[in-house]
């Protein structure tokens, strides 16, 4: 079958929208010296585009180095885009003043992958959850207090654990402090940074399930980085895998589980025979590491890794084929 498409907003439902990526680029340059030029350029966020839907829920999966990260931390405008355009509720966030663009950070927030380092060791639970209401809000006092006994509760712990300090939390009660912080100022979106990988299994699952229900509770979006794919295949309606800066197949999360189409997602779902019990960093199935950033290869990226790979993989970049209800995929084998 035939499928010259372009690899944008093709496979995006474009109504009711939250965030809108378009032909994202980062590249970060690569110098020899302070002053020279850039000798290269990694190119760890190349091309990228998906829509996000209010109320859904994005896993973005691929192996370390893949560019995940990066692409969240440019969606964010943390990192400058070299080239693309990201529309949140309806706004275009590159072009926003700084002034705006401190407003519009409040409706999205960050839960990180390790508590501990996440959350400042000097300061209180009060502190800790109470400082963006206290900046965006300014709100103090008795009124502060009530707000965060509010979220702590609501993520499960007590009203007194308000003035604890972190190191008097088990991991999993610290990523819920993580979570109520996130949850002050009532975000539009949430995005979950391996929320799960450095805790217990059983306050693994009952994370995920407040996660859960607070997606239902409160309406919240979100974008969910993860390398296990048990986590995704929990909470995600939609799946991004991304190998080295492109995102090689997209779509409904139960459909690309269901069947993978492109031979890295292929790979990284027989890899985990178990998805219950291990995470993409304990790939055996792929050979080979994945290649460098800096000097990416021409054609497509995987074929150096993939079994099923032809000469033109090697010579030339293959669009993404609209394989239907949204489900699409970057590779020669679908043209």
């Amino acid at each position: 079958m035939h499928h010259a498409l372009k690899p944008v907003r093709r496979c995006a439902d474009v109504s009711n929208h939250i965030l809108e990526v378009k032909s994202l680029v980062k590249y970060f340059p690569v110098k020899k010296g302070f002053f020279s030029k850039p000798a290269a350029w990694v190119k760890a966020v190349d091309n990228v585009s998906f829509s996000l839907t209010k109320g859904e829920v994005l896993g973005l999966v691929g192996e370390s180095g893949c560019g995940k990260t990066t692409l969240v931390n440019t969606i964010l405008n943390l990192h400058e885009p070299t080239s693309g355009q990201v529309i949140f509720d309806g706004k275009d966030l590159f072009g926003l003043s700084k002034n705006e663009l401190r407003k519009t950070r409040k409706d999205i927030q960050i839960v990180f992958q390790d508590p501990f380092w996440s959350l400042d060791p000097r300061f209180l639970v009060i502190d800790i959850i109470g400082e963006p209401i206290k900046v965006h809000e300014k709100i103090e006092g008795e009124e502060l207090l009530k707000r965060v006994e509010v979220l702590l509760e609501q993520v499960g712990l007590f009203k007194k654990d308000a003035f604890k300090y972190p190191h008097e939390f088990s991991g999993g009660q610290r990523q819920r402090i993580a979570i109520a912080r996130a949850l002050a100022l009532n975000p539009k979106l949430v995005i979950l940074d391996e929320p799960t990988s450095s805790i217990d299994l059983l306050s693994q699952a009952q994370i995920l399930s407040l996660l859960k229900d607070f997606r239902s509770q409160l309406g919240l979006t979100y974008i969910l980085i993860s390398h296990d794919l048990s986590v995704v295949n929990y909470l995600a309606d939609k799946i991004a895998v991304m190998y080295l800066g492109k995102v090689v197949e997209y779509g409904n999360s139960q459909e690309v589980f269901r069947n993978p189409v492109h031979p890295y997602t292929e790979a990284l779902f027989k890899a985990i025979p178990d998805i219950t019990k291990k995470g993409i960093d304990s790939l055996s199935v792929l050979e080979g590491n994945v290649p460098s950033a800096i000097n990416p290869p021409a054609g497509c990226r995987f074929h150096g890794r993939c079994k099923k790979a032809r000469d033109v993989c090697k010579k030339s970049e293959p669009l993404t084929a609209d394989l239907g209800n949204g489900h699409c995929a970057a590779c020669h084998l679908l043209q």
